[in-house]
């Protein structure tokens, strides 16, 4: 991957989506949501009779997950196949089973070499990607490697927002049950060596934003992929 990388890794609710577009935006880079893609492929088992859960561990899913994401901060869309599911991935049905497709060590492999292959393909000059596992496992060697955290509270408040349909005491179930299953395969509760953190449990989004831009630009990378 030759292009400028900032990795930003962080729980949910941590507002690492918003936050890592609004970046991209403002460095004229590409935002890679890597989250979208289990969110695509738990819909996948939902709805797709070829995608059962129990079929995830052998099945060839470069040939048979036909996934599309735009990079483009300001025209984000998510397809599988003829399918838009820009706004689909986001209900609650989905983010309730997120964490049963994300758990397959073999859907994890298959999700590095996705990232890679879509920042690779990208024209921008850097891209912003993030996740759960990008600071220490898709993008180690990333230029710049945030952790964007906040309180538990904060982060509920946040995803309560995103999930307008499910109640207070659903959302709470989805974070800390989504937390916990993660946090048995990644670590994304504490920054890796190198790997800078962001608490933006006291910060309004255009602080957390500047917070993250004063990092990247504090690196003079930036100047050099422009």
């Amino acid at each position: 991957m030759s292009q400028f990388l900032v990795a930003i890794d962080g729980p949910a609710g941590s507002g690492k989506s918003s936050v890592s577009k609004q970046v991209a935006r403002e460095l004229g880079f590409g935002y890679l949501d890597t989250g979208a893609a289990y969110r695509a492929l738990a819909w996948s088992v939902q709805n797709l009779e070829n995608f059962g859960l129990e079929l995830l561990p052998a099945k060839d899913l470069a040939a048979d997950f036909d996934y599309k994401i735009s990079l483009d901060p300001d025209d984000y869309w998510v397809r599988v196949g003829n399918h838009e599911l820009t706004a689909a991935i986001r209900t609650s049905e989905v983010a309730e089973s997120v964490s049963s497709v994300a758990r397959i060590p073999e859907v994890r492999v298959f999700m590095k070499d996705l990232t890679r292959d879509l920042v690779a393909k990208s024209s921008y000059p850097g891209v912003v990607v993030e996740g759960r596992d990008i600071t220490t496992v898709v993008a180690p060697d990333a230029e710049i490697k945030i952790l964007l955290t906040a309180s538990e509270a904060v982060r509920l408040k946040r995803r309560s927002a995103e999930l307008s349909e499910a109640t207070a005491a659903s959302v709470k179930r989805q974070v800390s049950e989504r937390d916990a299953s993660d946090s048995k395969v990644v670590d994304f509760m504490t920054p890796a060596p190198g790997v800078q953190l962001v608490d933006s449990s006291d910060l309004n989004f255009e602080q957390t934003v500047n917070a993250v831009v004063s990092l990247i630009e504090q690196s003079g990378s930036t100047k050099e992929s422009k």
